[in-house]
């Protein structure tokens, strides 16, 4: 994983060439090992017109040659879509070693074009769709001063008013994780932002769309990260290969047709269902988690989508530091999407990056004590009052 940030001079073949050699360099490979590969990215078709073969051109930039390279796009959960299907491929048989990589350089110099990237992910068609849905879940609100902010900051918002409303969640809840994300961040050199800030701190920041405000919310990120993934025989040629970390279950999906309240059935909450049975385990085995907080309230909503606490308890677990490094359940000890950063394509490879240098026991100062099974969920888009398209991958050691 590179650093994330603003990597100004630095364009999406240097960061994807940072990435993977160090992703290599950690499994003793050449180029010449990897069967396959999976380029994930999202913005660069909008921001330098490269709409076709991103991934065939980065990397034949660094000397990837005759292997299929696929471009992948899923939104927000680009990143871990590309690992499910490195994953598939290797359970295919199809290669023995497959690489997953995701790439954004979305710091450009019109700012207005890198925020209207995520104009792209709802149904660009049915604007007024959209309207009528975020008014239904979170009411009217004046946001007349609110600041610039994506769509998608508007649409966490009603989620939050929603379940506000239904639960009785606080705003200083939601600051309280935002809170927790950037203190863990302090410990992490790859982060784009380092520095902690306190609860009222981030209640008393520019307000974007109620109740979130600036650092509740993840910024505008550059970076890449990847994953070599093998089967058995792939594994015989790494070096170091008892450092590897096993897939359990690696699994995305779409949602269902429900009503706006149906939590029950709502796209994580099923597919957390599928993940867990096919990993054998349950949330109660779970050690630590990196979870798709693009706002911290998203965290809070994760967690009880997740069942790592009951539904409508998440707010209140955060407070109670239960999700903190030293907590029962620590979430996000990468500092999460507030903090670590989001570029788009690559976080939720990122977020698995986080989980095997937990299980491994190479976290540093944020290491979460006999770490052995971890959980990433990554989400994007957003259709029918929810995420269009949820990943949840499952590892253990």
């Amino acid at each position: 994983m590179t650093p994330f940030g603003r990597h100004t001079g630095r364009g999406v073949r240097d960061l994807t060439a940072e990435a993977v050699s160090e992703a290599l360099a950690d499994a003793g490979l050449e180029r010449g090992d990897i069967g396959a590969a999976f380029f994930g990215n999202t913005t660069q078709g909008a921001l330098e017109g490269q709409l076709m073969v991103g991934g065939q051109i980065a990397l034949r930039a660094m000397g990837f040659e005759r292997i299929p390279v696929f471009n992948v796009e899923n939104a927000c959960a680009t990143g871990a879509t590309a690992l499910h299907l490195a994953v598939s491929q290797v359970r295919a048989g199809a290669a023995d070693i497959a690489l997953a990589v995701g790439v954004e350089k979305m710091n450009v110099a019109d700012r207005d074009r890198a925020m209207a990237v995520f104009e792209g992910a709802y149904d660009v068609s049915d604007p007024d769709g959209l309207s009528a849905t975020l008014t239904a879940l979170g009411g009217e609100v004046d946001d007349s001063d609110a600041g610039r902010r994506s769509v998608f900051m508007d649409i966490y918002a009603a989620l939050a008013r929603a379940h506000m409303n239904t639960f009785g969640t606080t705003q200083r809840q939601i600051a309280a994780v935002a809170e927790k994300n950037h203190r863990h961040a302090t410990h992490n050199d790859k982060a784009h932002h380092r520095t902690p800030l306190t609860v009222e701190e981030i209640l008393a920041a520019r307000p974007l769309a109620f109740p979130l405000t600036v650092p509740m919310c993840a910024p505008i990120t550059d970076g890449a990260a990847a994953v070599v993934v093998c089967g058995q025989r792939g594994l015989r040629r790494l070096a170091g290969a008892d450092r590897h970390v096993r897939v359990l279950a690696c699994v995305v999906g779409t949602g269902v047709e429900r009503p706006l309240d149906a939590t029950d059935r709502h796209i994580t909450r099923l597919l957390a269902e599928r993940a867990y049975e096919e990993a054998g385990v349950g949330p109660q085995d779970v050690d630590v988690a990196e979870l798709h907080d693009a706002t911290a309230f998203a965290e809070i909503q994760l967690t009880e989508l997740l069942g790592l606490c009951e539904p409508g308890a998440g707010g209140e677990a955060a407070e109670r530091g239960v999700t903190t490094l030293g907590g029962c359940l620590p979430v996000n000890p990468s500092g999460g999407l507030e903090s670590k950063g989001h570029p788009l394509g690559a976080t939720g490879l990122a977020q698995v990056y986080e989980l095997v240098q937990q299980l491994r026991g190479e976290g540093g100062v944020r290491q979460v004590d006999r770490a052995r099974i971890g959980i990433a969920e990554n989400g994007g888009g957003f259709h029918s009052g929810e995420e269009a398209v949820s990943a949840i991958t499952v590892v253990g050691v």
